[in-house]
């Protein structure tokens, strides 16, 4: 059976994993016969936000600990996940992946990226296996292949529908670091086929529950095929 690695970073789209695309892609993984190897960063989330205000809580979570609710306990730390156990890689969006792995949220393509989740994706690439980028994944995707041989074809959706981000700086964002962005709506997905990676758009658009299942199944897909 294929194995598929998920990479969560918490509980919840603001400060963590957005639930909707982690269950979905959980889902859509299991429906193409493959096993899904969940693992997040044992460090401290950026903050914690209280998601029916949208303030900022005097918490501290771990987003290993946070990400477990919704693998349900069975996680695993991102340090001891090798590239070469794995046959490919999805990584659900929410903005813990823009807070917790990069700093994209607060200084855009200009900020860190957690090194073990850099060389994880660095060395999928390298052994020629697929990675899915789903909503704002795509940007730590970007920001791992930053200074490497690889220039990836990207989305983060497009400027032409409704959507609540501004797509056009983030693409751009992502071309000052090397990559290439693609505009692609909810209905789409983007699949660098030199590279085995494949994007979605799902929530960085205004988008309903049914769209963005069907666009993570898309993308699900995709990446089976590329394998």
């Amino acid at each position: 059976m294929k194995k598929i690695g998920v990479l969560l970073h918490g509980s919840g789209v603001f400060d963590g994993s957005e639930i909707h695309e982690s269950v979905f892609t959980l889902l859509a993984i299991a429906e193409a016969g493959a096993e899904a190897v969940c693992f997040a960063p044992n460090v401290n989330q950026h903050h914690v936000l209280n998601h029916t205000t949208g303030e900022e809580m005097p918490e501290i979570r771990n987003v290993l600990v946070e990400s477990a609710r919704i693998a349900r306990g069975n996680i695993k730390d991102i340090v001891d996940i090798q590239a070469s156990e794995l046959d490919g890689l999805v990584m659900p969006g929410g903005f813990g992946t823009a807070k917790n792995i990069t700093k994209w949220a607060f200084e855009g393509p200009d900020g860190p990226i957690l090194e073990s989740v850099k060389n994880l994706i660095v060395e999928l690439v390298a052994q020629g296996k697929p990675i899915a980028g789903l909503c704002m994944s795509p940007t730590t995707i970007a920001k791992a292949l930053e200074g490497t041989a690889y220039h990836a074809h990207l989305t983060v959706g497009t400027p032409n529908e409704a959507s609540p981000y501004e797509i056009a700086a983030i693409s751009a964002g992502m071309e000052s670091i090397g990559q290439v962005a693609t505009m692609a709506s909810v209905r789409e997905i983007v699949v660098d086929e030199k590279l085995k990676i494949v994007t979605a758009p799902c929530y960085m658009m205004e988008a309903n529950i049914v769209e963005v299942r069907d666009n993570i199944k898309q993308a699900v897909d995709a990446l089976i095929t590329l394998m």
